[in-house]
């Protein structure tokens, strides 16, 4: 067993390597549903298959029933080993998992009672798959609890920075939701044994990561116990996460719903799926997010100066990722959707992907200052900066959209992240121990970017977009170079790649 240290806990090393194990851990359902989803499709067939999509979301989403517990014992575990109080970890942790189970089983009970009433009336599933589909959303109520305490189990492994574990985990339970059900169409097609098998992996893999905390805190295993104090600020710090939570979607989601009343259902499928294509850029933020929380945690305690280290290199680092894939999607939007999904696509969604790739790469780096705020004990400030710009984002939205079309609602979205953004960099300099330049320079650095993507969304000509990107990105790239990035940086990128050299050539010799 490693000895867990606030410096070891946050080294650059650390924190770097497992933001690729995020990234890699999260990234890995995108290819297995892109072999596993037509053999599912083929397999259940369309219909089925709708309500197994559903039914993800369902759990997906009565996953708030964790009330921010999952990340607040993140948070709390993280300041005991920031202040070497590791003996307390074991109370506060039990308490914490018993505190989701009981609201798992809430969940469960919800979702029981909703499931006739969504069966039968609000998705209006057909009559011959009703029974069917209400075994299976029971069989989803069951697992519940399951997946949140999971959560809980999850957020001590990532307080160690333990992400080589969490990832060893990801992988193979959230490809098991696309291979679980695969496994059962040699012998049904019926849903119900196929929800089965995936709760039974649910269950499984919930088995597998208490093991692995009991691996990595020894003594949860035998110091098994609650502790009433520690509710309180368990439940303050979930409790303003799960507002967030709670906002977030609808900021999110809403827009969709809106141009399918007010416009039409084809005017949501052209918004939609540019929308749902370039948000799987969030991968990036949300890999080196999940790195950060803990370790803003842990430096606000022992460090306060590297917490704006981390800030700094946070969104620096996602903004060198972003740009250049936003930089080409922004300049080849028209040509790309025209080859994967044809003129017709092109013409009424290329303006709609270009406005919503730029507010990904502003949002992006803004989620950097929000996890920030969240990781030093703040959550109440992101949640009511959500909840004060809710109404106006929602009237803007409707005058836009009303104006102006999807294109309209996209303008909104891309309004409402800007200025999201600039409240959350202006809240996280308030609680930096000295005036830095981070805001400033992410000011810069934005504003600059925003400017080469307006020339790239102007540009018609391909050749003439060719001959842009063939000189924007060299360029880019010279820039984050000699410009962004600080000589201690340079130093450390020509370390690894030296290192990375001589390991090759040593294993070409071998």
């Amino acid at each position: 067993m490693p000895e867990f240290t606030p410096n070891n806990l946050i080294s650059g090393r650390l924190l770097t390597r497992n933001t690729l194990l995020n990234f890699v851990g999260q990234a890995s359902p995108l290819v297995t549903a892109l072999f596993a989803i037509p053999w599912l499709v083929a397999g259940l067939g369309v219909n089925r298959f709708g309500v197994l999509t559903l039914g993800w979301i369902i759990i997906g989403y009565f996953s708030l029933f964790d009330l921010g517990l999952g990340r607040a014992l993140t948070k709390l575990v993280a300041d005991k080993l920031a202040t070497g109080r590791g003996r307390e970890i074991p109370p506060l942790a039990w308490t914490a998992l018993f505190l989701m189970l009981l609201s798992g089983l809430v969940g469960t009970v919800v979702l029981g009672l909703l499931s006739l009433l969504l069966v039968r009336d609000v998705l209006k599933i057909p009559e011959m798959l009703q029974s069917e589909t209400l075994h299976t959303f029971y069989l989803l109520a069951v697992a519940i609890p399951v997946v949140v305490s999971t959560a809980g189990l999850r957020g001590i492994l990532e307080a160690y920075q333990r992400f080589d574990l969490v990832t060893a985990v990801r992988i193979p339970s959230t490809t098991f939701n696309y291979l679980g059900p695969l496994l059962v169409l040699p012998f049904s097609q019926s849903l119900v044994p196929a929800v089965s098998v995936l709760v039974a992996g649910r269950l499984l893999f919930w088995l597998i990561h208490l093991l692995l905390c009991f691996r990595v805190v020894p003594a949860l295993r035998n110091e098994i116990s609650l502790q009433r104090t520690a509710i309180r600020p368990l439940l303050h710090f979930g409790g303003w996460l799960t507002v967030s939570n709670l906002v977030w979607p609808l900021m999110t989601y809403m827009d969709r719903f809106l141009i399918g009343a007010w416009v039409s259902v084809t005017a949501v499928a052209y918004y939609a799926t540019p929308y749902e294509m370039v948000t799987k850029l969030w991968l990036v933020p949300f890999a080196l997010i999940g790195v950060l929380f803990p370790a803003f945690t842990t430096s606000l305690i022992q460090d306060r100066a590297r917490v704006a280290l981390l800030l700094d290199r946070g969104v620096k680092y996602v903004f060198l990722v972003l740009f250049p894939l936003v930089l080409r999607v922004l300049t080849l939007a028209n040509e790309g959707l025209n080859l994967w999904l044809g003129a017709d696509f092109a013409q009424n969604s290329a303006r709609v992907l270009q406005l919503l790739a730029v507010g990904i790469l502003v949002s992006s780096m803004a989620l950097v200052a929000t996890t920030m705020i969240q990781g030093i004990g703040r959550p109440d400030l992101a949640a009511k900066l959500q909840l004060a710009e809710l109404p106006f984002y929602l009237l803007l939205l409707w005058w836009l959209l009303s104006t102006f079309g999807i294109e309209g609602a996209a303008f909104a979205w891309v309004v409402r992240v800007v200025v999201e953004a600039a409240v959350l960099f202006y809240l996280s300099q308030r609680f930096l121990p000295t005036r830095t330049k981070i805001v400033r320079r992410t000011t810069l650095i934005l504003l600059t970017a925003l400017l080469t993507l307006t020339l790239a969304a102007l540009l018609a000509d391909l050749a003439i977009k060719g001959l842009f990107l063939s000189i924007t990105l060299p360029a880019f790239a010279l820039a984050a170079w000699s410009v962004i990035l600080t000589p201690a940086e340079r130093s450390a990128i020509r370390k690894h790649l030296k290192l990375a050299t001589h390991s090759v050539g040593g294993n070409e010799k071998l």
